[in-house]
């Protein structure tokens, strides 16, 4: 274990990983040009699984392919991938739907959150050239704490333990999700939340209202200290 994984691991907390399932030769294969060896050796270590007591899930790209497509949908992204600059992939999801999303030519650049439709952009590309794929995604886990894949109610308290000891833990094709939604009206209450069914309510939220790419705070920073 290096040094990046054991802060994630024990620092943070993530660790022991739970409901691993270890990655098909085929699937490994598929994604050795297109993701960072890194990633995928944590995937023959420990599988598709959850962290953090199911806050956070290295999942399968493939499973994800088709939400990501409906939520890159209309947005720039989805043209940059229709001309050839960059192709998106899911790494990761949070317990409560966000999405981590791995650009080819531009690292973890996407983060998405469905329950208020924001996809919150913030492009690495230069970092990946000048630090390679490989220390992008020991920076990702790193530098990840559980306050990252959580939601809060409405006095601002987080969630996730209260609905872990209410509704008892994911499994991995589950996720916490407001009922109804909060794009219907729902409020972020503990009581409204329910255990559904991840991809089926990423695919409903998604379908729900237009989607609101935010600033990329990373990119004004930088163009700012230029200055």
């Amino acid at each position: 274990m290096n040094e990046y994984f054991k802060d994630f691991y024990d620092y943070e907390g993530f660790g022991p990983p739970i409901k691993g399932t270890k990655p098909e030769q085929i699937t490994i294969d598929s994604y050795k040009k297109e993701l960072p060896n890194r990633l995928i050796e944590y995937w023959q270590k420990y599988g598709f699984c959850g962290w953090g007591d199911g806050i956070l899930w290295v999942v399968n790209p493939e499973d994800y392919s088709e939400v990501l497509k409906k939520w890159l949908d209309e947005t720039h992204f989805a043209e940059r991938e229709k001309a050839g600059i960059d192709k998106y992939h899911v790494i990761a999801r949070g317990a409560f739907g966000r999405l981590f999303v791995w650009g080819e030519t531009s690292g973890q650049s996407i983060k998405i959150n469905p329950l208020f439709g924001m996809l919150i952009p913030s492009d690495e590309s230069a970092d990946l050239i000048n630090d390679g794929p490989d220390m992008l995604i020991d920076l990702f886990f790193a530098s990840s704490s559980k306050s990252d894949f959580e939601e809060e109610d409405e006095a601002e308290r987080p969630l996730f333990e209260r609905a872990l000891k209410q509704l008892g833990p994911l499994e991995f094709d589950e996720m916490y999700a407001f009922v109804p939604a909060l794009a219907l009206g729902g409020t972020n209450k503990l009581e409204n939340l329910k255990k559904v069914k991840v991809i089926e309510h990423l695919n409903f939220l998604a379908d729900l209202g237009e989607k609101r790419v935010m600033a990329d705070i990373v990119a004004m920073s930088n163009e700012l200290h230029k200055k």
